[in-house]
């Protein structure tokens, strides 16, 4: 089955590229397009696409709202790419914080964009980690600055193994690569990806990370 993708942008061109470059896949087909982050949510129900690739500044309804609100409204989302020109933005980190699953330049090449997309629907690996690290650098509370975050992995009480995957998580491992560094299989390492998932109560690999960072557990720097 091919990965679904639902294009938000309000720049016709924009989207046009990134059709063009999507469908030119054979296991990638975009099922549907909208101008602003207000129109996501009933299209995501119409549709029900893999991913959405979302523009995070739009005119209405930018992408950090529509993530929130996709996320809090439909039942088994789908993953979220925040599309977004400048890289270091902290609309950017704002949205992974709010939900999304990773983020694309505007200006990335062809191959780039179709990495991303595939490497986000399979959710086995971080997008771009040294980039969400110098994110949660100077825009996340790090150092154990952020109480929430604390207070989470602090109630998680992740176990010694737990909480190295969590670690290895953090630097952008995927899991053959941590089933690797610990000499486990990777069936183990999926077991351990969900236990912490679960007892952090983050939806993916991305918000784990998160707070990771922010709780000061893992340094972003």
């Amino acid at each position: 089955m091919p990965v679904t993708v639902l294009l938000v942008d309000d720049e016709p061109l924009v989207r046009a590229g990134l059709r063009a470059v999507l469908e030119a896949q054979p296991d990638i087909e975009v099922v549907g397009e909208a101008a602003d982050g207000a129109a996501v949510i009933p299209l995501v129900r119409q549709l029900r696409p893999d991913v959405v690739a979302m523009d995070v500044r739009m005119p209405l309804m930018d992408g950090i709202e529509a993530t929130r609100a996709l996320l809090r409204t439909v039942a088994d989302p789908p993953k979220i790419l925040v599309v977004t020109t400048f890289e270091n933005d902290e609309y950017v980190y704002e949205a992974l914080r709010a939900g999304a699953d990773g983020f694309l330049l505007k200006r990335a090449r062809p191959a780039e964009i179709v990495h991303a997309v595939r490497l986000v629907a399979e959710g086995e690996s971080l997008l771009f980690p040294a980039s969400v690290r110098r994110l949660a650098a100077e825009y996340g509370e790090g150092g154990g600055g952020n109480r929430a975050a604390r207070d989470v992995l602090e109630r998680a009480r992740l176990t010694e193994r737990e909480a190295e995957v969590l670690r290895l998580m953090a630097r952008g491992l995927s899991n053959a690569e941590i089933a690797g560094r610990l000499v486990v299989g990777t069936e183990t390492v999926k077991s351990h990806v969900s236990s912490v998932l679960a007892k952090l109560g983050a939806r993916d690999r991305t918000q784990a990370v998160i707070t990771a960072y922010e709780s000061g557990f893992v340094a972003p720097g």
